[in-house]
């Protein structure tokens, strides 16, 4: 696994010396020596790559990576550019396009929202192809929680949407009164009827972004 070389080196120090850690680090390398595994080695830690700490503005948590080949780059729910579009993004641009009136784009790539201050976490970073989750349980999420827990420090305004029940559960760990939590249902075809169509999330944390004296997001993912 690549080092992460910006400030979350720092603020993550303590984690890498932990037992787990090292755990997981030899689970994962082994892996990766064993069979295909998705993201790409090296962008494994994409999210804290493009995202320092110091610029985190939103936090957006998914669960694992894509499973097929060339889809994962280390962003949840994004995909490279050149690949179809999986259906719970398909289902994020439309409340996109509802809220902000935003044009839906052919592109999957989120870079653009990563290099704003969104932070796309997965809560696994790791997966075999084509079995989803099964890097579950091997330290991921210890690490992610971590990760979690480091940001909700942050005395300034941050937004975390937590989409779907197990994101919706990381709102027991968020207790910073400069930060603003909103929760909806998943985006996937199966639930995003249930409540994240209308949720208008993205409005929500521009307008919290704007009332702190912070910079909006620019939503609009260009083809």
């Amino acid at each position: 696994m690549p080092p992460i070389s910006n400030d979350w080196q720092e603020a993550l120090s303590e984690e890498f010396k932990k037992p787990y850690y090292k755990r997981l680090y030899e689970k994962v390398n082994n892996e990766y020596h064993t069979g295909p595994v998705f993201p790409p080695a090296q962008d494994i830690f994409n999210a804290f790559h493009l995202t320092p700490l110091h610029e985190v503005k939103a936090v957006i948590l998914g669960q694992d990576p894509y499973i097929n080949e060339g889809q994962a780059h280390g962003l949840c729910f994004s995909v490279k550019a050149g690949n179809a579009l999986p259906p719970s993004l398909v289902n994020i641009y439309k409340e996109i396009h509802d809220d902000l009136g935003c044009d839906i784009p052919k592109s999957g790539d989120l870079t653009k929202w990563a290099k704003q201050g969104v932070l796309l976490l997965n809560t696994v970073l790791t997966v075999r192809a084509h079995q989803s989750m099964s890097h579950q349980g091997i330290g991921w999420e210890v690490f992610t929680d971590a990760v979690i827990e480091r940001i909700n420090k942050e005395n300034r305004p941050i937004v975390f949407l937590l989409w779907g029940a197990p994101a919706g559960r990381k709102a027991a760990m968020l207790d910073n009164p400069a930060h603003l939590v909103l929760k909806a249902p998943h985006p996937s075809p199966l639930s995003a009827y249930r409540g994240f169509f209308g949720c208008k999330h993205f409005s929500k944390t521009n307008e919290f972004l704007k009332a702190h004296g912070a910079e909006p997001i620019d939503w609009q993912i260009e083809d």
